[in-house]
């Protein structure tokens, strides 16, 4: 019977492979649908984040048929143009490390806005698709780096408005960010020069406008640092 039972066999393969190749098609439909709502939304964040003449695309490249695995027949490419008039590239090629952040940050509120938020523009939910909420917490590591005055402040407004809906964790050197937070840790670094220990501390009213004017004018922190401290908690003030 060995002989009728290779007959099955390829028979079961080719209706499996079958099914698959049906199944993928499914998934590259929605995915292609997907990824055009997701450059919609991603391109109404830049403009607030100082990026007014970039580009964002999510692109589907096709796996050859030896690479197809179970999750579809193709890899996602973010690509974006920063330059007006230049072509698309991969987004960790073509955005330096300020822009690459703020690249980053515009694809996690547009994620949100496209989970039905809608705090990032548009019609949330129904601009793209009625996706599941994105919940949790979200950590952003220095994501201020190379940016600063105007910029900085887009960002932190936009970290502000995403943590209306999430738990957002900014490890951040600007002022201009450190102000939008409902809360403000101070990490410490004490040593003896034997052993070193770090420690966080919880900022009231008094130490965050001490530690803003310190952020904002350095080691000697004069009236007018901490005038501009109380004024950039005014502004980024719920």
């Amino acid at each position: 019977g060995g002989e009728q039972e290779a007959r099955r066999l390829r028979q079961a393969e080719a209706e499996a492979r079958d099914a698959f190749d049906r199944a993928c098609a499914a998934l590259s439909q929605l995915r292609g649908r997907a990824a055009r709502r997701l450059g919609e939304a991603v391109a109404r964040e830049l403009a607030p984040l100082r990026l007014e003449g970039a580009g964002f695309e999510a692109c589907l490249e096709a796996l050859a048929e030896e690479e197809r695995h179970a999750e579809g027949a193709e890899r996602v490419v973010f690509r974006v143009v920063t330059t007006p008039g230049a072509a698309p590239g991969p987004l960790s090629r073509i955005a330096s490390g300020g822009e690459l952040s703020r690249f980053m940050l515009a694809l996690r509120v547009a994620a949100r806005t496209c989970g039905g938020g809608g705090d990032g523009g548009g019609d949330g939910a129904a601009s793209c698709g009625g996706a599941a909420s994105v919940t949790g917490s979200v950590v952003f590591d220095e994501i201020d780096a190379g940016v600063g005055g105007a910029v900085a402040d887009a960002v932190g407004e936009r970290l502000q408005r995403l943590g209306r809906g999430a738990q957002v964790l900014a490890v951040t050197h600007a002022p201009q960010v450190a102000a939008r937070a409902d809360r403000h840790v101070l990490l410490v670094k004490r040593g003896d020069g034997t052993a070193l220990a770090a420690g966080a501390e919880e900022l009231g009213d008094e130490g965050r406008r001490e530690e803003l004017a310190r952020m904002l004018a350095g080691a000697d922190i004069t009236d007018a640092a901490r005038a501009a401290a109380m004024s950039l908690l005014e502004v980024g003030g719920p």
